[in-house]
Formats: structure tokens, C-alpha cells, sequence
């Protein structure tokens, strides 16, 4: 089943070279090889890696030799200070290749001070497929299973969730381990399989630590370690009032439903789950949907200090939504008053929106009820 990218058409476009970005198993590496790049250096087997780290002139001998117009490097987030020798052959050289560069966390770069070529490369994300990229029908085992390319064509669900169980084991040998991130191994599994019982909730480090059975100083490091591999995102606090007190504590999300579940253990969409996997569903979407459509959006979280709370404030293409999520099938009444405590804050034009599993759009007291994916739509993601 092939599925086309959208970002992929964002990169045809540019004479630049680019830095792909995202987490594991998203695609980035097959995305990159239907370019078909010349040259092809794989940091993640061993031996090439071992090469590479042991001779800082590799990359231009192998350049000067084989004279390729374009040259992939993937999982350069093993060997950073390759972009400084990529910068030197891009500034000096009359006739550099084009580089494809894939890795999964520019912020894990910055952290360390890996150069990443400002002016002289152009940055892409990429994450699970994404609604668009489906013709917004994904299927409704997403909720449950995830949206991962390999895991979304996979017929038997069998495999499915065997691969979605060992992708912890996987991300905690190649990411973690691998990368020296951590010594205590141990404890950091601990913590991860704590987050994703937290996931979709106010973050709060002193908590996970606790449970975790870890000194809160290693939450922090260790929250801030699944942040730089994109694991999981934070929902910042919206702000932008000056009349109300609002909580200013993030909320935080999974990349990834199949992921989150493989971490929980339970693929099951029971009525007590339904509501966070929503949640968890549709955030995710709206930043793999920004990606695929190369757009800038802002997510974040409101609560008055009263509790009135709405799931998500988006500003996208110049709009802001205000959307609360529900995971039911169908929507009879509305309580209209998170929307008013919001319109209360941010005195200003928006929609007003409820995001929901059901196939029909309608309004009910001047809020529209909106199928999820046609949200997504409506949005432009």
C-alpha cells in the first residue's frame, strides 16, 4: 500500500538541501530513498558510523570520488558534528551535492551544539500519517493503534500489535542506550511507562517522580529526554490575558495512539479510555497534519483558575479555534460555558468548535459539532 507523503512535495520543490525530522518508524528514510539520492550514508549500522567517527575527511572523499549530485545522510543525530563538515562542502565547493539529512530531533542537535546550517538548509517535519495524507478517512482503529506507516498497512492486527510492543524495547536499546542518554536505564523505562499513564493530563514532574520511584530532578532530565526524541509533546498553557487568572501548567501528549497503547498494554477503546485516546488522537493529528502541510501552529491548553476548561486552543493560518474534544458518536447537548469563560479572555474573533467521533456536522447554541477529520479539513491541516 503506498501512501504519498505531502511533505514530499514541499521537498521536490527546494534546490536546498533539507533536514528531515521526526520520530522513529515514521517514513523519513523511505521517504527520502523515492528521490533516489546518488549517494546513501547510513549512520545507524555500525561499521559506516565507526568510519565516519573515526575519520572527519569520509564524507568529502566519498563526495570527490563518486561526484554525486544529491547525498542522503540518515540518523545524523549519531554523528552531529558531520554538519559541520556538510556546511564547509556547501559554503567552499563551486558545485556541492544536494544533501537529504534525516534525524529524529533538531532540538536534540541544538542540545549538542550541532550546527544546523541556518540559511543554507531548509527543515521539515515528519510524523505519523496524517489525515490529509488519507484523504481524511483514516480508519477507526486509529484510536487505538497509532497511524505509523509500517503499523497502518499491516493487515493482521496480530502483528500489528507485537510491532507497536516492541517499539519501547527498540526506542529504549537505539535511542537511549545507544546514545549514552542515560545510565540508569532502568529507572528511565519506569518513567516512560508512568508518562504514558499520565499522558493528556497537567504536567507535573513531582508526581511522575514519585510513581516512578525517582528523584524529581532525574523527571525533569528524563521529560525533557522524551521531548528531544519526540516522543511526546507539551500543550503550553494559553496566556494571552491580562484580565484572568489562567493555570499555567502544560498539558503533554504521545506522538502516536499505537505507541501509547503499546506502552499502556491495552489496545482496548473502552468507554473509560475512549476520552484521553481522543484527546491524544486528535492532538497528535494536528501536529502531523501541520508537518505534512509545512504550516506553523500553535496548540495550547485553557483553564481558568475556576476550572473552566476547554481541551485545546489552535492558531493556525491566521484563525483561532477554540475546540473541545468529545469522543462520543453523538452530540445532544453543549455546555456552552467553557466557550463563554474563553470569549471572556480572548476578546477577540474565533471559532467555536466541538471536535467529535460522529460522521454529521451541525450547531447546537452557536457551537458547531465538527467529525474530527473534517475539522482537520476545515483548518486546512
Amino acid at each position: 500500500m503506498f501512501i504519498n507523503r505531502k511533505v514530499l512535495k514541499s521537498i521536490k520543490k527546494t534546490k536546498k538541501s533539507i533536514l528531515l525530522i521526526g520520530p522513529r518508524q515514521t517514513g523519513k528514510s523511505t521517504l527520502i530513498k523515492t528521490l533516489n539520492p546518488d549517494l546513501s550514508v547510513n549512520l545507524s549500522n555500525e561499521g559506516i558510523y565507526l568510519n565516519f567517527a573515526s575519520n572527519a575527511r569520509e564524507l568529502e572523499q566519498l563526495i570527490r570520488a563518486q561526484k554525486p549530485k544529491t547525498v542522503f545522510i540518515d540518523e545524523i543525530q549519531r554523528l552531529p558534528s558531520l554538519l559541520n563538515t556538510i556546511q564547509s562542502i556547501l559554503d567552499d565547493w563551486s558545485d556541492p551535492p544536494q544533501f537529504y539529512i534525516t534525524g529524529s530531533s533538531a532540538r536534540k542537535l541544538r542540545r549538542g551544539q550541532a550546527n544546523l546550517l541556518p540559511g543554507r538548509i531548509f527543515s521539515y517535519n515528519l510524523g505519523p500519517l496524517s489525515a490529509s495524507e488519507l484523504e481524511y478517512s483514516l480508519r477507526q482503529d486509529v484510536i487505538t493503534h497509532g497511524s505509523l506507516p509500517g503499523i497502518y498497512t499491516e493487515r493482521e492486527l496480530e502483528v500489528r500489535e507485537k510491532l507497536l510492543k516492541s517499539y519501547a524495547g527498540i526506542y529504549l536499546k537505539e535511542e537511549i542506550q545507544a546514545e549514552a542518554l542515560t545510565k540508569n536505564l532502568e529507572g528511565f523505562a519506569r518513567f516512560i511507562f508512568v508518562a504514558a499513564a499520565e499522558a493528556t493530563k497537567y504536567l507535573d514532574l513531582a508526581k511522575l517522580a514519585m510513581q516512578a520511584k525517582i528523584e524529581r530532578h532525574s523527571a525533569v532530565r528524563w521529560f525533557e529526554l522524551l521531548e528531544d526524541t519526540l516522543m511526546v509533546t507539551r500543550a503550553s498553557p494559553f496566556t494571552k490575558s491580562n484580565r484572568k487568572r489562567l493555570v499555567q501548567h502544560p498539558r503533554f501528549f504521545f506522538f502516536d495512539n499505537g505507541i501509547l497503547n503499546a506502552l499502556l498494554k491495552n489496545f482496548v477503546d473502552s468507554a473509560d479510555r475512549s476520552g484521553f485516546l481522543f484527546e491524544n488522537l486528535f492532538f497528535s493529528q494536528l501536529q502531523t497534519s501541520a508537518f505534512a502541510a509545512d504550516k506553523e501552529i500553535e496548540v495550547s491548553s485553557f483553564r481558568t483558575d475556576h476550572g473552566a476548561e476547554l481541551d485545546f486552543i489552535v492558531e493556525v493560518s491566521g484563525t483561532v479555534w477554540a475546540i473541545e474534544c468529545k469522543a462520543s458518536t453523538d452530540i445532544a447537548a453543549v455546555n456552552t460555558k467553557p466557550f463563554k469563560s474563553f470569549e471572556a479572555v480572548y476578546r477577540k474573533p474565533h471559532q467555536r468548535v466541538i471536535a467529535y467521533r460522529g460522521a454529521e456536522e451541525k450547531e447546537i447554541m452557536g457551537i458547531k459539532i465538527i467529525p474530527w477529520q473534517k475539522l482537520l479539513k476545515h483548518m486546512g491541516l
